[in-house]
Formats: structure tokens, sequence, C-alpha cells
């Protein structure tokens, strides 16, 4: 599967007001490994971003003067997203801003028409109810390091997001609790630590012919003395029925 981590910022909250989008940022995963390909644009927004807003992400308007609109790299941005499942946290929000992005430029399709979508704030909702499940928290959650964060950024988000939807939804939970120091915080125990997609498969160790004659006379053995063992019964189902 081919999925694509985005996040966008905007002059605003509401495309309805007129806001528009100044920054697109995208990673590629493909059978849930990062390829190292993405998509990253600027965008001038031919109108000013709002100090809110401003405040948030610190892309001013000077910095966008320059920019390409969204008209001259919409084709691009849309050959890099086409047939993919996007990852979005709050997905409404960046698709709203996207359609209708598209729909200014005219004769664009609108997002769910090439994509699917999956909503990690939704997801994230769901698996932590009554936490907080923004990206910040999650990434606390899940032990990610985001503390060159400072400010939002569409694609520093994209790629934190992918390492958070990665552990988030897939995995490994530590044993360090048991037989520890005890020196470990409660997150750090039950931290999600991923697992590599390409990792060797598990060796499985069959019984060699001594052993299992070792282990059918300890059966003997337990039968003898208390009846029809568990291990019989499960092997044995109609064995397990005469004798009860």
């Amino acid at each position: 599967m081919r999925q694509v981590v985005l996040d966008t910022e905007t002059t605003g909250i509401d495309p309805k007001q007129g806001h528009r989008i100044i920054e697109i940022g995208c990673v590629e995963m493909v059978g849930r490994k990062l390829t190292k390909r993405h998509f990253h644009v600027y965008i001038n927004p031919e109108r000013e971003v709002e100090e809110e807003a401003f405040n948030v992400h610190g892309i001013s308007n000077e910095f966008l003067a320059d920019k390409p609109k969204f008209a001259a790299v919409a084709q691009e941005f849309l050959d890099f997203i086409e047939g993919a499942e996007l990852i979005i946290h709050n997905a409404p929000f960046d698709v709203g801003f996207i359609d209708h992005e598209f729909s200014m430029v005219g004769n664009f399709p609108k997002v769910a028409d090439v994509c699917t979508v999956f909503d990690s704030l939704v997801y994230a909702r769901r698996k932590h109810p009554g936490q907080k499940n923004n990206l910040d928290a999650l990434c606390r959650r899940y032990g990610i390091d985001n503390s060159h964060r400072e400010l939002h950024g569409a694609l520093l988000d994209s790629e934190i997001l992918a390492d958070v939807y990665l552990l988030m939804t897939g995995g490994q939970i530590t044993m360090g609790g048991f037989g520890g120091d005890g020196d470990e915080g409660e997150e750090d125990r039950t931290a999600i630590r991923r697992i590599a997609a390409d990792r060797p498969r598990l060796k499985v160790l069959k019984a060699n012919g001594t052993e299992l004659e070792s282990h059918n006379e300890r059966l003997d053995l337990i039968d003898k003395k208390s009846g029809l063992s568990l291990w019989r019964k499960l092997d044995n189902p109609e064995l397990a029925e005469a004798s009860e």
C-alpha cells in the first residue's frame, strides 16, 4: 500500500472566509516504510496571513511574497497524492482547504475522488479516549523526540506524524517494567517501539524425537496419578468426552 502523510499550513482557519494554503508537506510510505520521497512547497496565498496563524507557524507575508501560487503547483501536488491513502491529523481541516484550492484552479477533482483518507486524530481519540491527542501529546505518549519542533511546519509535522502513525497502529509494547530496576516512568514502561517491517521471521523450534518421548512419559505419569491430562484432552477430544 502506498500512503502519503500530509500536513498543511494556512493563513487562517476557514477557507470559506477566504483563507488559503501557504505550505504543503508530504512524505511517502510504501509497505509502512518511509521511502524518502516527499513533496514540499511554500505558496503565495495572494492575501495576508492572520496574526494568530503566524504565531502558530511563523511564516510571514514577506517570506511568501515571491513563492509560487497554488495553481502553479496544483498538478505536481495532485500527481504526488493521487491513488494513495492520505494520513492526516484532523483530516477535515486539511482536506477542506485542499478541495477549496483545487476548486479555485478549476477542472481538478476533490481529494475523496482520488485518495482515501485516514484521520489519525479520530483514530487516536478512539485509542486513547479522554486524553490529549494533539501531535505533541502523542509524541510524548509514544516516546518520539520532537524537541526540534518550536513552531508548526508542514513538512516537519508530516515527518513526525509518520512516526506517530507507525507506532500508534503497530509496534510492540516493551517489557521493560518486568525485572528492571524500577526507575522507569510509566510512559517508558508502556512505550510502543517500532518493529521493522522487513525484520527476519522468528525461527520456529520443534521438539525432537527424544524430547517428545520424554514429554509423553511425563503425561503418562500425570494420567496415572490424576486422570487424563489437559494436554491429552486437547489432543484427543473423543478421549476427553469419554473421561467426563
